[in-house]
């Protein structure tokens, strides 16, 4: 916990691996880690799982400070507060070794702290981050590129630092598809009150995590998903949801003063990334949006742009990079009409 309050900027980290020895089974691959494992890997980050749900395709975790996901040949975990993020580099390396599986491709990615000074080693500047993730990938990963995408919003810079074993993976390589990572800040204060829990309300954080989800309206951002969702004693709320092979995630600080929610899902042709974006920034009302995309095209990001438009926001920057292994990526911002730069 931060002195001035809770960080609600997430770290984000991808591990994407691949096995050299046609005799391994990569259909099961990371899955076959054990509960034990992941327990470790997440002690060392400094958080802990609070509720889980698997399909067909992957296995994900509600954690204390986020989420993770666990797919036959790809990690994603996102983390919260003062942890350690980075400090899973090196286990989840070592833990996919076992299954022969090695790293062909890392991204991390993060907004703007709110609160800097308080974040711990190895995440109190990108630099330091940088340099960490240098000297815990190896050297295969040769393709390497750190970047801080800036925005007409002072406060609001996207971090990216990805490497890859190849510089541009061919389309047939299962690199994933394309990311949307929204994060909102300064959120309708009514909106926010329903993050918070009833003092002795009876509840345990699953049943109070499911009846927020449905007083909020999170279940109908995408109504053909799974949700595993959990709520904080006394604020704050998760969820994860499924749906085929892909994903998606909500996160809610509600404290005013450093109100935050973020919204990320791996988009595919099941689904209306603009319909779900613009469903996921309405159930919070934010005076502040800043929206993401890894390897999307240019028609998704200008109608993803066009969703948060229609909810009265008024778009202020754009701007791109191109990053090995990763592609692509846009950062986009959006304020209020009535919000002051």
């Amino acid at each position: 916990m931060a002195v001035s309050g809770f960080e609600g900027f997430e770290k984000r980290l991808e591990l994407q691996f691949s096995s050299h020895d046609p005799e391994t089974d990569t259909s099961i691959g990371l899955r076959k880690l054990d509960f034990t494992s992941i327990e470790q890997v997440l002690h060392q980050v400094q958080c802990t799982v609070v509720s889980a749900l698997g399909n067909k395709h992957f296995d994900s975790y509600v954690l204390s400070e986020s989420s993770l996901f666990v797919y036959p040949t790809k990690i994603i975990i996102k983390t919260c507060g003062t942890t350690q993020l980075l400090k899973s580099v090196q286990p989840f390396i070592n833990h996919a070794r076992t299954l022969n599986l090695d790293l062909i491709a890392i991204r991390y990615t993060r907004g703007s702290f709110i609160f800097p000074q308080a974040q711990p080693h190895p995440h109190t500047s990108f630099h330091e981050e940088v340099v960490y993730l240098e000297d815990n990938i190896p050297d295969s990963l040769c393709y390497r590129k750190a970047s801080v995408i800036p925005s007409k919003l002072t406060s609001h810079s996207w971090h990216v630092f990805s490497a890859g074993v190849v510089e541009h993976p061919d389309d047939d390589v299962a690199y994933g598809p394309y990311t949307v990572e929204v994060c909102m800040t300064d959120l309708d204060q009514t909106l926010a009150q329903k993050f918070f829990r009833h003092p002795n309300d009876g509840k345990n954080g699953d049943s109070a995590g499911k009846e927020m989800t449905e007083l909020t309206g999170i279940n109908r951002i995408n109504p053909n998903a799974q949700i595993c969702d959990f709520a904080f004693d006394p604020c704050g709320y998760s969820m994860n949801g499924l749906h085929g092979d892909c994903y998606s995630t909500i996160h809610v600080t509600p404290e005013d003063g450093f109100s935050y929610a973020s919204f990320e899902c791996l988009g595919s042709v099941y689904t209306d990334m603009a319909d779900m974006v613009m469903k996921a920034v309405k159930v919070f009302g934010p005076g502040t949006v800043s929206v993401a995309t890894t390897s999307a095209n240019d028609d998704m990001c200008m109608r993803i742009k066009g969703a948060v438009e229609q909810l009265g926001m008024k778009s202020q920057s754009c701007s791109m990079d191109v990053l090995p292994a990763a592609g692509v990526v846009v950062f986009q911002t959006f304020t209020t009409r009535r919000k002051r730069i």
